[in-house]
């Protein structure tokens, strides 16, 4: 969000839920403020309170492996590698070496580039790669035409525990509006009428964000 804020909160409620949230660190305000800097391409970026949200959701999971689909300059993935337990790790998923160039330099200030492994290819190709392992957490927040098959490829992977989150799954509220037909909203409303029809998994939308949908195994 070019705003940087949960899209479907206006300024003084966000302002409210972000004085009621625990506050950024100096490295996180730098890293906002370095993806700011990229003018509309800082969209892209989580929003500070979903950022929370993964931290916390994480030091609840506690997973031993942790997947990423989509790094961008390293915001969630931030908020996922510091919530890690001892031992934890978590793979990054992007194609992009110059946005993930400032992921890997705020991940060394905050001292968890020791726990996160990069990998700079097809996240389908690298989730494919993945065998029989265990995934306890997982985010994706990626190209939109590629989620229903990182969703495909992750659910079996989940543990027992584990927990899924898929952003921008209300795409700004364009999902409900009948006139939009582009291959983006498309894609999210085939993800999101598959998920809840999944008979593997128990599943809650949220509006944190530009939507964020929590996917659990049943």
């Amino acid at each position: 969000m070019a705003d940087h804020r949960s899209f479907f909160l206006d300024q003084p409620l966000h302002d409210y839920v972000m004085a009621h949230t625990t506050p950024a660190d100096p490295v996180r305000r730098s890293l906002t403020e370095a993806t700011a800097a990229l003018g509309p391409w800082a969209r892209m970026q989580v929003a500070d309170d979903q950022a929370a949200l993964l931290s916390a959701l994480v030091s609840a999971v506690r997973p031993t492996l942790a997947v990423e689909i989509g790094t961008f300059t390293g915001s969630s993935s931030l908020a996922i590698a510091r919530a890690l337990p001892t031992g934890g790790r978590l793979l990054c998923c992007d194609v992009s070496d110059e946005w993930t160039a400032i992921a890997r330099r705020y991940w060394e200030a905050a001292g968890v580039d020791d726990r996160i492994d990069l990998v700079i290819a097809p996240a389908l190709t690298t989730l494919q790669g993945l065998g029989d392992a265990v995934v306890d957490f997982a985010f994706i927040d990626a190209d939109k035409t590629g989620y229903l098959s990182y969703y495909e490829e992750l659910v079996p992977r989940l543990s027992t525990h584990g927990l899924l989150a898929i952003d921008n799954v209300l795409w700004s509220g364009r999902v409900l509006d009948p006139a939009v037909e582009d291959e983006d909203t498309m894609a999210l409303r085939a993800l999101n009428d598959r998920i809840v029809a999944d008979a593997r998994v128990e599943v809650v939308m949220l509006s944190v964000g530009d939507g964020l949908t929590l996917v659990r195994r049943a």
